[in-house]
């Protein structure tokens, strides 16, 4: 396997494939880690590194709780430890290249990354290698809880419906358990590169689910139209399943709600209820939808 690139070549390629969100020109790449484009457009890199590239100003719904609740989950708890490993596999074996060769390297991009902890998760368990990280979220608390605990990866605060990337510019697109905009997929998805999305399976969080909800029409759920969707707009669609449980301690369910839309809109005892177990069983249940782009169908 190639060695790990050197900083200064991270911060190259990370330059080249951003474009000005203004007037969608390149940016200078002769002065890191600030950016400027030939018409002039300048964007400074923030302190806590990330780049805020929105043109107009963005009231983001999801606050600092949710995202350190979301971040101990993921991170602490390895809830979806197992959805990293087998995204890894994926990425390592198929993310660029013909069928039964291996990839070795590209960027991976994570559409809708919230504070970037799925992201790094797979980054680390694909290990030392040639692949970079740059995780795009409308989120500017995400984005900066990013960038603040995964210094190695690339994080922009933008909208995925005017990502400011080049075209054809990703080997693999993630999108998990997040809003898509498949227009904007298709053109920064390079020709031989892999779009993974993630979306909950019928029995996704299907505990939390039934206390909060068992009395109402949100108790069952089903992906068909999401993954009818996906399947119009991407060639050689496969279709992979992932279910299992884990046991969560009484602070892991506290999180789990904090993060969860599920308990948003539950009575607060119902709320009360759940997080008051000193542990449960929780069923991850997810859908892997593995799409190539249109023009190789």
């Amino acid at each position: 396997m190639n060695q790990p690139l050197s900083s200064a070549e991270r911060a190259k390629l990370y330059i080249s494939v951003l474009k000005c969100p203004v007037c969608g020109g390149r940016f200078d790449g002769t002065n890191p880690p600030n950016l400027t484009c030939p018409e002039g457009h300048a964007f400074d890199r923030a302190k806590q590194g990330y780049f805020n590239l929105t043109t107009r100003p963005v009231q983001g719904h999801y606050d600092k709780e949710l995202f350190t609740a979301r971040r101990n989950m993921i991170t602490d708890s390895r809830l979806y430890a197992s959805l990293h490993e087998t995204i890894a596999k994926i990425i390592a074996n198929r993310g660029t290249v013909r069928e039964g060769e291996r990839a070795s390297g590209g960027l991976v991009v994570d559409m809708g990354c919230g504070e970037g902890s799925h992201l790094r998760g797979i980054l680390r368990e694909l290990g030392p290698s040639d692949w970079l990280g740059l995780g795009i979220d409308l989120s500017k608390e995400g984005i900066r809880m990013a960038s603040r605990h995964y210094a190695d990866g690339l994080w922009v605060v933008s909208d995925l419906a005017h990502a400011p990337l080049q075209d054809e510019s990703a080997q693999v697109l993630l999108n998990l358990l997040s809003p898509a905009n498949y227009q904007e997929f298709k053109r920064i998805l390079s020709p031989e590169g892999i779009l993974i999305k993630v979306v909950p399976g019928a029995d996704y969080l299907g505990e939390l689910r039934e206390l909060l909800h068992g009395d109402s029409n949100k108790r069952d759920y089903s992906n068909a139209k999401i993954v009818a969707l996906f399947r119009r707009h991407f060639s050689k669609v496969e279709v992979m399943h992932l279910k299992y449980q884990q046991r969560l301690g009484a602070d892991e369910l506290r999180d789990l709600v904090r993060m969860s839309p599920l308990a948003w809109s539950a009575e607060q005892a119902k709320v009360e209820a759940f997080t008051s177990q000193g542990s449960a069983e929780i069923t991850i249940d997810l859908a892997l939808l593995l799409g190539r782009h249109p023009q190789l169908g």
